[in-house]
């Protein structure tokens, strides 16, 4: 047995005004909660440190950077790091990363119980749209921020296991789990911010859009054999309403533990990491019924033939 207990740290929404500061207490207080339950690993969501600042139209890039971390950890969070390893607590955390050479990312790492950063990855899959078009009442402006990622779907060793990361949009793409799923991932880590209502589908609200949520998740732990931690930024951020539904899902495909609120909310499961070998030997067993060599894309641009030994 390979039990692994892991936090899924739902945030409730965080205003355009509030401070890095004020987040990072907020998020102290799930790790302080997670502690208490024994938590080895805690994961925060997409853009953990600010609002969803992408459904803002800005043309100052000095407005726009301002938004962003240009290191990780920084003074305003480097507290959290701090709590961490003094309780032996591994993080996963999203945010905008700003690198010194100027390039613009949405990412998320991982840290093993001391705080150092042992793995990174930079969203892929960037949802919305450039300019800004008046009429559409929801902005998602995430191309007009972001560059996508250029760090591919690696996966880290760490706590025991082989783990990998997704964000928001990512999680509803099956190649991006697969990729992971052929290096062997026996845990996804994802945080999302996901906007309660599809701008471009008004009919398309909470109910639908957390099926959908459910769905992407549940299909890529079972397809894959792999735990899957995905946790929401949700509520009321001025005005622009998020869905919650952070949820933890076994290699089966069910879910384990789910959230009730749209607020800060802390789910800890003890997660069995051999679990995931059942599925691996049949469903996605590489030799007797995995037909990698048809792959194509998938194998040579990645270059990803059979998990690390």
């Amino acid at each position: 047995m390979r039990i692994l207990n892991v936090a899924a740290a739902q945030m409730g929404p965080i205003q355009k005004a509030e401070s890095r500061e004020a987040v990072v207490k907020r998020m102290l207080a799930l790790l302080a909660e997670a502690k208490a339950k024994g938590a080895d690993l805690v994961v925060y969501p997409e853009l953990a440190l600010t609002t969803f600042f992408p459904r803002y139209y800005m043309t100052d890039q000095k407005d726009v950077d301002a938004w962003f971390e240009s290191a990780m950890p920084n003074a305003a969070v480097q507290p959290l790091f701090d709590a961490a390893a003094a309780a032996n607590i591994a993080l996963s955390i999203g945010y905008a990363e700003l690198t010194p050479d100027g390039h613009h990312f949405n990412t998320q790492i991982l840290t093993d119980r001391t705080g150092k950063i042992i793995g990174k990855y930079r969203k892929i899959h960037l949802p919305g749209h450039v300019e800004f078009d008046a009429e559409r009442t929801h902005q998602h402006l995430e191309k007009r921020y972001f560059e996508p990622g250029d760090l591919g779907f690696p996966v880290f060793r760490a706590l025991g296991g082989i783990f990998g990361m997704l964000i928001c949009n990512d999680r509803r793409w099956p190649e991006a789990y697969r990729v992971m799923g052929l290096q062997g991932v026996e845990m996804v880590v994802l945080g999302y911010n996901t906007p309660s209502v599809n701008s471009q589908k008004s009919v398309e609200g909470p109910e639908q859009r957390l099926f959908h949520n459910r769905l992407s998740v549940q299909a890529g732990a079972y397809q894959n054999s792999t735990f899957v931690v995905a946790v929401a930024k949700g509520g009321n951020e001025d005005g622009f309403p998020l869905i919650g539904g952070s949820l933890i899902v076994d290699p089966n495909g069910v879910i384990l533990a789910e959230a009730e609120t749209e607020a800060d909310e802390l789910l800890v499961c003890a997660c069995d990491l051999d679990d995931t070998a059942f599925g691996k030997k049949t469903i996605f067993d590489f030799e007797r019924h995995r037909r990698i060599e048809h792959y194509g894309r998938i194998t040579s641009q990645t270059g990803v033939i059979l998990p690390p030994e």
